[in-house]
């Protein structure tokens, strides 16, 4: 039986995955002529709203060494 742990690290491995891809095809992008410059600020937007899900999910998993 699969724990909310379990489902939260598969979706934070799923976010990451996508979010080097992302890179990748940033990165591609980047390298082609001519520069479709409204097509990589919309995927370098999408890439910063992974890294703040990320960030949250990462927040949740890891609780806080403050007690």
């Amino acid at each position: 039986m699969l724990t909310d742990t379990d489902a939260m690290l598969r979706h934070l491995h799923l976010l990451r995955s996508e979010h080097r891809d992302l890179d990748t095809v940033i990165t591609r992008l980047i390298d082609q002529f001519p520069i479709d410059q409204l097509q990589i600020q919309r995927l370098k937007k999408r890439k910063l709203l992974l890294r703040d899900q990320i960030t949250r999910l990462e927040s949740r998993l890891i609780p806080d060494s403050i007690a």
